[in-house]
């Protein structure tokens, strides 16, 4: 997701809506910035870094990829802390 254009997450959740049955959940696993949530200086540097190979990448905000999920049937379902500052992401096919 941080590894691509904001379009190919989109292109994600649309084929997951499409694909999933109904109560099958879509995990993404990663680094977010999340409101009010102090970004880890190693996720900064890891965004930095990817924005300077190219514009469209890099690390995306929670509520963008929940708000994005939403629009196409996949509610958020989960939020749990994982190692190395990564967050682990449910979404559920309704």
């Amino acid at each position: 997701m941080h590894i691509s254009p904001w379009e190919a997450t989109l292109g994600l959740f649309a084929g997951a809506a499409r694909s999933l049955a109904p109560g099958t959940p879509l995990i993404l696993y990663g680094p977010y910035f999340e409101p009010d949530v102090p970004t880890a200086d190693s996720n900064l540097a890891f965004d930095a870094s990817l924005r300077m190979r190219d514009p469209k990448w890099g690390l995306r905000d929670v509520d963008d990829v929940k708000a994005a999920a939403a629009a196409v049937g996949l509610p958020f379902a989960a939020r749990r802390a994982m190692p190395a500052n990564n967050l682990m992401l449910c979404f559920r096919r309704t």
